[in-house]
């Protein structure tokens, strides 16, 4: 068996740069998470780096696939200095190790949420996964192994979760894309939803 995770490294370091800091995190029956920090200018990024070392399965299976089924890392990106955002790295532990503890699949338009603020003081407890491939390419491994996507997360306020709800994630999107919203921006109010 392949381990994936020094090929997801090497992947996050080709498109992120070196990480500045690195925490890991292990749950009660799971694999160890870690959660990367990277800089680039006043932005910060956080990666996981664990989550995709087994491949996701459906909850309704009588057995998981120890080889076919999605595999994903998150990805956070905040306006660095603005919060205390490093205090994210164990919700997004917690978010990565969703797969392996509840037996989700995590994907593109899911809502994610840690029943608490992402960060001290952060007006956000969940966050919209949003589609891979743009600031890190999707890896590919040698068959049978579906590829890691890299997920970004957007963090949304109480407001906006409960909006996605109802209208879903593209018309959430769209609404953040034509009132300019600063996904980033640590500290942002709520999009306007009337």
């Amino acid at each position: 068996m392949v381990d994936v995770l020094p090929l997801v490294e090497a992947r996050l370091r080709s498109a992120l740069g070196e990480p500045d800091a690195r925490a890991a995190v292990t749950f009660l029956g799971t694999d160890r998470i870690e959660v990367l920090r990277f800089r680039s200018g006043d932005i910060v990024r956080y990666a996981t780096l664990g989550m995709s070392a087994q491949p996701m399965s459906d909850p309704t299976a009588v057995l998981a696939d120890p080889v076919k089924g999605p595999r994903a890392e998150l990805v956070l990106s905040v306006r660095g200095g603005l919060a205390d955002t490093d205090k994210a790295l164990r919700p997004l532990a917690v978010l990565a190790a969703s797969p392996q503890v509840e037996g989700v699949i995590v994907a593109p338009g899911a809502s994610l949420d840690v029943g608490e603020p992402l960060w001290p003081g952060a007006p956000f407890s969940s966050v919209l996964v949003a589609e891979p491939g743009g600031l890190v390419e999707d890896l590919d491994l040698d068959e049978p192994l579906s590829p890691v996507h890299f997920l970004p997360l957007l963090p949304m306020t109480p407001n906006e979760a409960a909006w996605k709800r109802v209208h879903g994630a593209p018309a959430l999107q769209e609404r953040w894309l034509t009132n300019g919203t600063d996904l980033r921006d640590p500290s942002r109010k709520s999009v306007p939803l009337d």
